[in-house]
């Protein structure tokens, strides 16, 4: 039986209604797969273990996908070192974000991540990309000032009285996150654009489980690798991360061909919402009404710097 030709397995983008939808569904499934772990580590559950736990999961249903579509895991010449240095800074992403997650309000921890569009536009700029832009640097202050009021700055300052050390560690490790993640994104897009997405995927959650593997032997992080108290919470917090988190991954690895991500990506930016409304429901945590305002300038403000990226990588392949 002879295989199909590439031009015969490209299948065509589903209709935008449809693709909507799914990225709605993945970016509550992350955001759900974030309240679960801090249920998780609420019981005593280690932060290492999550990551080994979610990372195992996934790269073996990625090993198989690839199996499966005979893909090669050759890489381009000099493409290694940097596949290497992608797979740590995500396993630094998920360990920063994760820490923080347990630390402060889960909705804060992951509004102050999803800040990383600003640093990767300031770190292109830096590495002789193009500047950014009147309008860009506008959103970017717009976001910015936003943070001041998730953070509740105005508010620390009028009580006088200074934040907490897990609360000031949270943060710098959420922002830290977004750090991390920004270089990721750039390494992807400069570095690593030529290799194929599914194998960059599975090696780079390879690494991931790897990392997180001789970190725990090495006793990295002390207390790291440790179970969740109880069963009935704990476990099934844990079990629940593993399913939200690898099914989001999946389905986006699977989907992502035919979900027009150009026109279409700005809808993820529903995960730090959706944080927030589930961190309330299930956490209790409720942020004041000035965070949700500073959390409603943020997404809004990610969104139009987003969508105006993706509006121009599309113009740009319109014929004249």
């Amino acid at each position: 039986m002879t295989r199909p030709t590439p031009a015969q397995t490209i299948a065509p983008p589903f209709p935008r209604h449809l693709a909507v939808l799914i990225l709605l569904c993945m970016g509550c499934a992350f955001a759900g797969n974030h309240v679960a772990a801090r249920v998780a580590f609420d019981d005593g559950a280690g932060v290492l273990l999550a990551i080994l736990m979610r990372s195992g999961a996934t790269v073996l249903v990625l090993a198989a996908l690839v199996l499966w579509q005979r893909q090669s895991l050759r890489l381009p010449a000099g493409a290694w070192r940097w596949q290497l240095l992608l797979g740590l800074l995500i396993t630094a992403q998920s360990l920063c974000l994760y820490s923080a997650v347990a630390r402060v309000p889960v909705a804060l921890a992951l509004l102050v991540a999803n800040v990383f569009p600003i640093l990767l536009a300031l770190l292109t700029w830096a590495l002789g990309g193009p500047r950014p832009t009147a309008r860009t640097a506008s959103l970017m202050g717009l976001i910015l000032l936003g943070l001041v009021f998730v953070l509740d700055v105005p508010g620390r300052l009028s009580a006088n009285s200074s934040a907490g050390p897990q609360w000031l560690l949270g943060v710098a490790l959420a922002f830290c996150a977004a750090s991390v993640f920004a270089c990721a994104l750039w390494i992807t897009d400069h570095k690593l654009s030529q290799v194929r997405g599914s194998v960059r995927s599975l090696l780079t959650i390879f690494i991931v489980f790897s990392s997180v593997n001789l970190a725990g032997l090495a006793d990295a992080l002390p207390g790291g690798l440790d179970l969740p108290a109880t069963t009935t919470t704990g476990w099934l917090a844990l079990a629940t991360l593993v399913v939200l988190y690898g099914t989001g991954f999946i389905v986006l690895f699977i989907s992502v061909p035919r979900l027009d991500m150009p026109r279409n990506a700005p809808v993820m930016n529903i995960e730090p919402l959706a944080t927030l409304l589930m961190g309330w429901i299930v956490l209790d945590q409720m942020l004041s009404a000035g965070q949700v305002m500073g959390g409603v300038i943020v997404v809004t403000g990610i969104v139009l710097l987003t969508f105006r990226k993706a509006v121009s990588k599309v113009a740009e392949k319109v014929p004249a």
